[in-house]
C-alpha cells in the first residue's frame, strides 16, 4: 500500500470520528433525551414532585372514614415537636375544636410511605395531616366554595406552610372537590369520640403520665412521696423485672382519657420541673 493510500485512509477515518452519531430507532435510546444524566432524589421520598394518581376517582364512590374510639397513643403525639427550626404543641382539649383556614392534598409522593404515628399512608383512605390535634381523631371537613362535607381520620403531622391548616388525602380532595385546584377554603370540626362515653371498668384505655424510671426502690418511693403531698391526683409505682435487674416507675394516674391526662400535666408542672411522657395502657394492645 502506498504512503499516499495510507495517508487518504487515516484522513476518512479521522472526519467518521469527528461526525455526529445517528441514534437509530428502537435501539433502547430515546432520541430526544438529553445525554445529560437526571438528578437522583436519594432521600425519604423517590418523587420530587407531588401530584395525582393516573386513575381518576368518583367523588359518588367514596365513602367517609367512620368514626370509632381509639385509644390516642404516644406514636405521632410528641408534645412540643420541632419542624423546620418551629416548634410546635398539641392542643390539651381538642373537643370542641373547630377552625377555618385553607386546606391543601397530597398525593403520588408520599404514597406508601410511612405518616407520623407508623401508618402507611394511601392516597385512597380518607385521612388527613394536621399540626397540633392529636393522633388519631376524626374530623369533619366542608368544603366552603361548594357546601361538600368529608370525615377523614387524622394520622399524620402538617402541613408546615402557615397559610394551610389541613393536608387531606387525595381520596378526600376528590370527595370535597377540588383535587384540580389544589387548595380550599374549609371548616374543619372535630368528632368527639370520648374515651369515657364509650368504654368503662375493665375494657377502658388508661393513661398515665410518667415522671421517672429508677432502679432503685428508695428513690421511687421519695419521688412518689414528694408528687404525692398536694397534688390532688394518685401517684403509684409501677415495678417491673426480676431482683437485681428491677425497675420501678412513678406515674400519675391513671386518667380514663386523653384530656384528664393533659389537664394533670399542667397541675404537674405547677409543682415539678421534669418532663412528663404519656403511657397508654389499652385492652387493643
Amino acid at each position: 500500500m502506498s504512503l499516499r493510500l495510507v495517508f487518504c485512509v487515516a484522513v476518512l477515518m479521522l472526519l467518521a470520528a469527528c461526525a455526529p452519531v445517528q441514534r437509530v430507532p428502537g435501539s433502547g435510546t430515546d432520541s430526544s433525551a438529553s445525554t445529560t444524566p437526571k438528578p437522583t432524589n436519594h432521600g425519604r421520598y423517590q418523587q420530587q414532585q407531588d401530584g395525582a394518581p393516573l386513575i381518576r376517582l368518583d367523588p359518588a364512590t367514596i365513602a367517609d372514614a367512620m368514626p370509632r374510639y381509639e385509644a390516642i397513643r404516644t406514636s405521632g403525639n410528641v408534645s412540643p415537636y420541632i419542624v423546620n427550626g418551629k416548634e410546635y404543641t398539641l392542643l390539651e382539649d381538642h373537643r370542641r375544636y373547630k377552625e377555618r383556614g385553607i386546606a391543601s392534598w397530597y398525593g403520588t409522593k408520599f404514597d406508601g410511605h410511612a405518616t407520623s404515628n407508623g401508618e402507611i399512608y394511601s392516597l385512597y383512605e380518607m385521612t388527613a395531616a394536621h399540626r397540633t390535634l392529636p393522633i388519631p381523631v376524626y374530623v369533619k371537613v366542608t368544603n366552603l366554595r361548594n357546601g361538600r362535607t368529608a370525615v377523614v381520620r387524622v394520622n399524620d403531622r402538617g402541613p408546615f406552610h402557615s397559610d394551610r391548616i389541613m393536608d387531606l388525602s387525595y381520596a378526600a380532595a376528590v370527595k370535597l372537590g377540588f383535587s384540580d385546584q389544589g387548595t380550599a377554603p374549609v371548616e374543619i370540626e372535630i368528632i368527639d369520640t370520648d374515651n369515657s362515653a364509650v368504654v368503662s371498668g375493665a375494657d377502658a384505655t388508661r393513661y398515665y403520665l410518667q415522671v421517672g424510671a429508677f432502679k432503685e426502690l428508695n428513690s421511687a418511693t421519695e419521688l412518689q412521696r414528694n408528687l404525692s403531698a398536694g397534688l390532688g391526683y394518685p401517684v403509684l409505682i409501677a415495678s417491673s423485672g426480676d431482683h437485681g435487674k428491677s425497675l420501678h416507675r412513678v406515674r400519675v394516674g391513671p386518667f380514663i382519657d386523653y384530656y384528664s391526662a393533659q389537664a394533670a400535666k399542667k397541675v404537674l408542672k405547677q409543682r415539678w420541673s421534669g418532663k412528663p411522657h404519656l403511657v397508654v395502657e389499652a385492652n387493643d394492645s
